[in-house]
């Protein structure tokens, strides 16, 4: 009974109750769900991707695109949004197909397609993944982010957007701000369901994790909502305990490099077993975060 206390307390405070999570992986890839954030501001979750979506006078802004199966649901859900237009702005919060499906058909209806540079670049190369051998083409050039940007920038007052140049998940990840509607779109720099996939093959980091979730504090307050790539609306209270969590593995992870352990020692020392009961299963999420500090902190492993 102490136990099961103590694991609800826990997860109460990372924002990721285990029937939340049970429920959102349930739902991943089930269709589409709409969730308002605002009189002209909605999270369109499609196939398990998070898409926020403002209508504006101009045409719909999107903060992702889907995967390119799930585009046609997509544009279909943006459809029957109250006053919807066409799509006229697109931005890609990093490279993963999963945010660039709708890239090649919104380029061709004339859209903006808005990303960092780091995320065109790869968008122009192959990619294999090497814990996996999963291999993704480059886009077509008329399918690439058609505007890119380095630092920050904004289109009017009412949408800012930045670099998050920690590298949480790839080393392109950037954040959407919707400030009258106090809201941040952050695709995969933060999970709502779950351990996140730390791309260490495109630069993300597990001290990238820890790196951003200092950055998205900075740029939230406390009714800030911030909407990840996967799971659930996170809130500021969320980030925090987030931040605990990950700045705790990173200390355990880098201790066990600097000692010269390796993937599968790391993964044997359970440097998550406090978590994991709330976040799931930990051990592919420890061995992408232990090889990412290879990059990082062993530069001639």
């Amino acid at each position: 009974m102490l136990s099961a206390a103590a694991g609800g307390a826990v997860g109460a405070a990372l924002g990721l109750p285990t029937l939340r999570l049970r429920k959102a992986r349930a739902q991943a890839g089930s269709g589409v769900a709409t969730q308002q954030l605002g009189d002209k501001l909605h999270v369109l979750t499609v196939g398990g991707t998070n898409i926020v979506a403002q209508t504006r006078s101009d045409g719909t802004l999107l903060v992702d695109g889907a995967s390119a199966a799930d585009s046609g649901a997509l544009l279909d859900a943006v459809a029957a949004l109250p006053q919807s237009a066409p799509v006229t702005t697109l931005f890609n919060t990093h490279w993963h197909p999963e945010q660039t499906g709708s890239n090649e058909r919104l380029a061709a209806a004339g859209a903006t397609i808005i990303a960092q540079e780091n995320t065109r670049l790869w968008l122009t190369t192959d990619i294999i993944w090497p814990w996996n051998g999963q291999r993704f083409e480059p886009l077509p050039e008329a399918a690439q982010p058609n505007q890119t940007f380095h630092d920050e920038g904004e289109l009017d007052p009412g949408v800012r957007f930045g670099y998050l140049r920690h590298a949480a998940h790839t080393d392109g990840d950037l954040y959407v701000q919707f400030p009258d509607e106090n809201v941040l779109a952050v695709g995969g720099a933060a999970s709502g369901a779950g351990w996140p996939l730390v791309d260490w093959w495109t630069g993300g980091w597990i001290g990238g994790v820890v790196g951003t979730m200092e950055l998205l504090l900075a740029l939230s307050d406390a009714e800030t909502r911030v909407v990840p790539a996967h799971g659930r609306v996170l809130t500021r209270s969320d980030l925090e305990a987030q931040l605990e969590m990950y700045n705790t593995i990173y200390a355990r992870l880098a201790g066990l490099l600097n000692s010269g352990r390796g993937p599968d020692e790391a993964v044997d020392a359970r440097p998550t077993e406090e978590y994991d009961a709330d976040m799931g299963p930990s051990e592919e999420f420890v061995r992408r975060a232990f090889e990412s500090l290879w990059a990082y902190l062993s530069p001639d492993a």
